[in-house]
């Protein structure tokens, strides 16, 4: 089965090398694209980088804002996902040509050389449309704050989860009377559940799908369980590295048993063997309008706390604002006020399942019965995140360079402690570089960093 909203992350390159058709062009979305909406006296324009089910949702969201806002008309834009979006937003910011308003994975914000290619909120502008620091997980809010200034407002946090087919579970014995998986919280009680699972499965599936050889997802996993067992990267101001090849190990060992075990099939496509009765997989939360599309039986939770402490791998879409001479006026509000609407409707967004940002839709009649939305909420409050370096983030550098190793432990062509002692190499080797977008430089090699 085809799945749309995971295609975009899977033509990535392991470079991230891709190339941008046309001369950066984009395709243009929504209903009030392609003019000014009559009547209308600002225009807002819009950049993201939202496709499939994601791009419904945000449009449908637009549309609301349009309807309720005629005075002003918003011109949007979805640009290719990954690099070329960013290498296009990099590239306008620094030519005086960005739109007034953006979308960035939180984890590229630092590196977007903020002061220069992006401009701080008004935290005043925003809180007179309802959005105020106290509507935020501090952890959250925190992570956009950079000098002592906002420069990405979070819109969701998307997660990294546990699907498992409650039908399969029920036979293995391993629901509660809640109808939700049993708790696990160790190594052992975890590939316990998976034996039990593998013993009543449908034959010809596998057990779990860990895409196991595909860089993105394997560093996701790896951030999560490292996380943890209470790993760190580097020191408080990122001048010295204090990544623990030791615990690496132990989450590397960790991954890769499940392919020694027998419990993967290296490749097979994840989510057709879910859909098809595969007992688990672990994928990224958008694939909730997939699964519910097929009408499974399923649950979703974070990913296992088998080290003992719970965390997930967590990214946040934020809104930003790239730079412009001269930014203010009524258009710099309309795209404050058009943030902050998106922000504080995003009970829409969440169907698509991401968990909202905006922490009063979490406590909504509304939002406690989308399921399996409402059993994962809770990743809000232990995100596994990337350090909070230039060179981290979706697609950033730091995947690309350690995703490939990761994946290579997995699959078994190393071993894992001599992985995890390249994984301190790279670290260090990265800590000791320079950010090509230090406002002198938007992209190097073809590829933003």
């Amino acid at each position: 089965m085809g799945r749309p909203d995971l295609s975009r992350r899977h033509l990535l390159s392991a470079a991230g090398g891709l190339t941008v058709a046309a001369g950066f062009g984009f395709a243009a979305l929504g209903t009030g694209a392609d003019a000014l909406a009559s009547g209308a006296d600002t225009r807002v324009r819009y950049w993201n980088l939202f496709s499939g089910g994601d791009g419904a949702n945000m449009i449908a969201m637009l549309d609301a804002f349009r309807k309720a806002h005629p005075g002003i008309d918003v011109k949007d834009s979805t640009l290719q996902w990954g690099n070329p979006f960013y290498t296009k937003l990099a590239m306008a910011a620094a030519g005086n040509r960005a739109p007034d308003l953006g979308v960035m994975h939180m984890g590229r914000v630092t590196g977007f050389s903020p002061g220069r290619l992006l401009d701080p909120w008004d935290v005043d502008l925003l809180a007179k449309y309802g959005v105020r620091e106290q509507d935020y997980n501090p952890a959250l809010w925190k992570r956009g704050v950079i000098d002592g200034k906002l420069y990405a407002l979070p819109l969701d946090i998307h997660v990294q989860l546990c699907f498992y087919r409650k039908d399969v579970l029920k036979k293995a014995g391993l629901l509660g009377d809640d109808g939700r998986m049993i708790p696990v919280t160790s190594t052992d009680e975890w590939f316990d559940v998976l034996k039990k699972a593998r013993a009543v499965q449908k034959k010809g599936l596998q057990t779990i799908g860990l895409w196991t050889n595909d860089q993105n997802f394997q560093w996701w996993f790896f951030v999560a369980f490292y996380t943890q067992l209470g790993g760190r990267w580097f020191n408080a101001d990122n001048t010295e590295v204090l990544f623990d090849p030791d615990k690496a190990t132990q989450v590397l060992e960790f991954l890769r048993r499940h392919v020694t075990d027998g419990y993967v099939i290296p490749g097979a496509p994840t989510g057709e063997q879910f859909i098809n009765g595969a007992p688990f997989t672990w994928e990224g939360n958008w694939s909730v309008p997939v699964f519910s599309g097929a009408k499974l039986d399923y649950g979703a939770t974070p990913l296992p706390p088998v080290f003992g402490k719970q965390a997930t791998h967590a990214e946040s879409h934020a809104f930003v604002l790239p730079h412009q001479a001269g930014r203010g006026g009524a258009t710099n509000e309309g795209a404050h006020e058009l943030a902050a609407y998106v922000v504080t409707h995003a009970l829409q967004w969440a169907a698509g399942g991401h968990i909202p940002a905006y922490t009063p839709t979490l406590s909504t009649a509304a939002y406690k019965k989308l399921t399996p939305q409402n059993e994962y909420v809770s990743a809000m409050d232990h995100q596994a995140t990337e350090p909070k370096v230039w060179f981290a983030g979706s697609t950033g550098v730091l995947a690309q360079d350690l995703g490939p190793v990761v994946v290579s432990s997995t699959m078994g062509s190393a071993k894992p402690a001599s992985v995890a002692q390249t994984m301190k190499r790279h670290l260090t080797k990265l800590l000791a570089s320079k950010n090509p977008m230090d406002g002198r430089t938007a992209a190097q090699g073809g590829a933003v960093v």
